[in-house]
């Protein structure tokens, strides 16, 4: 391959990143103005519900998060927790907040059968089994809600073709850098290509944010049993119940994340993780990743560019379009306030790229405690090694 075939290759190439900006501003544009436009929801579409809150430690400000579902603008709901060990440190703040909400039906479940690998789905097997309703309202224990956030996931299933209903999120974070790094990659990154595939392929996913469906959809894919050694179980839930022909409703109004204080080596090692299960669940979607880096791409074209104005350009032209699509989705769409703070978008980018790379480098992660290799998709336990006498 010649110098100047390389050249052009390169320069043709960075072009890639600038149309999947394009593409995701204008995606994230339609999906949130038509949303605008929609007539609000009726109100008179409330079955009751049991939200399930499988928890694991105590994730920042976790009462408050535990509080907002006890505040909801909802007729008839309950709320069942449950935890694997009678040690949870998460167990005080959870029997706290049955005593401040005693009109609230709250349960506390302690201990799962280990039928997998993976402890989260193990407790929502239990949870599900104890549920005193159909609909079923699943989120991540870093999640804090508005009060009318149930009424908002329960009117899609008004329409029986609804298999499940998923949100999307924006951040809460503590003064910190690496916090708002990570809440910048999880609005502008995360979000913009839930929304870009919604649009191209419609949505066949759920998010942790939120997973909501019915006891007897769940049912028709075997429940949450099959998922129990799988590492991405929020993204095989939307899939299994879309391959059986239902539709996966991904409803606008955002929840809030709270993003945990991090070291910089945590947060490298949590998008690491993130990116290796991302590779086993979809590994043509993970190396096409490649196309959508602007920032390396565009310092190569400009390393290699004949000319000054396309040394400059190139770089010029991948600020623009990437400040400009996650200003379209965090700030004008979700209403981040963390996305205000734009000049983060870089630097994170600057981060995002050599993670990718080193997400081919092995398949074993660290995850909720435990170490993992993850084997097409499936959680495989990493024996410890046994200490020396």
């Amino acid at each position: 391959m010649t110098v100047t075939l390389l050249r052009w290759l390169v320069l043709a190439g960075a072009l890639a990143p600038f149309a999947y900006y394009l593409l995701s501003t204008y995606c994230a544009w339609r999906f949130f103005r038509e949303a605008r436009r929609r007539p609000s929801r009726s109100n008179d579409f409330a079955p009751p519900a049991s939200i399930l809150k499988p928890v694991r430690g105590l994730d920042r400000e976790a009462y408050e998060n535990f509080a907002s579902f006890c505040r909801l603008d909802y007729p008839e709901y309950e709320i069942l927790f449950a935890v694997a060990d009678a040690d949870d440190p998460a167990i005080p703040v959870i029997e706290k907040l049955i005593r401040d909400f005693p009109g609230r039906p709250i349960r506390l479940l302690v201990g799962a059968e280990p039928l997998g690998a993976n402890s989260k789905v193990c407790k929502l097997c239990r949870l599900v089994r104890e549920a005193k309703h159909s609909l079923l309202v699943i989120s991540d224990s870093d999640v804090r809600v508005e009060p009318d956030y149930l009424r908002a996931v329960a009117a899609p299933f008004r329409d029986p073709q609804i298999g499940a209903v998923t949100m999307l999120f924006r951040g809460m974070t503590p003064p910190s850098l690496i916090a708002e790094l990570n809440c910048v990659g999880s609005s502008a990154e995360f979000c913009a290509g839930a929304i870009v595939a919604r649009q191209l392929e419609g949505v066949k996913f759920t998010l942790g944010a939120t997973m909501a469906t019915t006891k007897e959809r769940l049912a028709g894919i075997g429940g949450f049993e099959p998922l129990a050694d799988l590492h991405s179980d929020d993204f095989f839930l939307g899939n299994r119940l879309a391959a059986r022909g239902y539709r996966i409703e991904l409803i606008p109004e955002p929840v809030w994340m709270i993003f945990p204080q991090q070291t910089l080596g945590e947060y490298l090692r949590h998008e690491l993780r993130w990116a290796i299960g991302l590779r086993h669940i979809r590994p043509k979607g993970h190396l096409g990743l490649i196309l959508t880096h602007g920032l390396p791409w565009s310092l190569a074209a400009a390393a290699v560019a004949p000319t000054p104005v396309l040394q400059i350009a190139y770089p010029a032209v991948y600020l623009a379009l990437r400040l400009l699509m996650a200003w379209m989705v965090g700030v004008w769409g979700l209403k981040d306030p963390v996305l205000r703070r734009l000049w983060l978008v870089p630097l994170r980018d600057a981060l995002a790229f050599p993670v990718w790379l080193a997400s081919f480098a092995s398949n074993r992660i660290r995850w909720r405690g435990g170490e993992f290799t993850i084997v097409h998709g499936r959680l495989v336990p990493v024996a410890p090694r046994a200490g020396r006498g």
